[in-house]
């Protein structure tokens, strides 16, 4: 092999290297998101409305993770309710919900209930586990005030921003001035 060939494909390797490495610093983060459960407290618990608040939860988080570039992993509902042992289980079991996420390969599996004690506000809430150990690696709150559907859109914004400082830090949440 003459020195020439040897220096062209010593540079084709380093190429192929610096190709492969920047491949795995630019893979995108794979998160699971859980239908959230509502946890209601109220006088009148689980009206027809909150129910479909608390359904356009998972959606709503979905599309603002896809804009910073996550990339979102479709859990059926069956087999979240299956992995379920009742209400709040995967809440509070983080193993399971990681194991369950794990069969998906997710790299993370976000656990989410909407707590409302009263008619005035609730709380949106996440446990965000890391699937690789079941650690988990962030519990948010973020207050609701009131059923409008403006606002839960805003504090599922807030949510998202929670979600991306802990996570890699690319979300850029919409303009506080939005038109109406």
């Amino acid at each position: 092999m003459t020195l020439l060939n040897f220096t062209w494909l010593s540079r084709l390797f380093i190429a192929c290297l610096l190709c492969l490495s920047s491949l795995g610093a630019n893979a995108e983060t794979r998160i699971a998101i859980l239908d959230f459960e509502l946890k209601d407290l109220t006088l009148i618990p689980r009206t027809s409305a909150e129910l479909e608040r608390t359904a356009s939860i998972r959606p709503l988080l979905e599309a603002e993770l896809k804009k910073a570039d996550y990339v979102i992993i479709n859990i059926p509902l069956i087999d979240q309710k299956t992995a379920s042992g009742g209400v709040g289980y995967l809440f509070d079991h983080h193993d399971i919900a990681a194991n369950l996420a794990k069969q998906y390969e997710a790299d993370y599996v976000l656990v989410g209930r909407l707590h409302k004690p009263s008619f005035l506000f609730a709380y949106l809430m996440g446990h965000l586990i890391r699937v690789s150990d079941a650690k988990l690696v962030g519990n948010y709150v973020s207050e609701a005030k009131g059923p409008n559907k403006k606002l839960t859109i805003k504090t599922v914004e807030n949510l998202t921003v929670k979600i991306d400082k802990t996570l890699d830090q690319r979300y850029k949440p919409p303009s506080k001035h939005r038109p109406d």
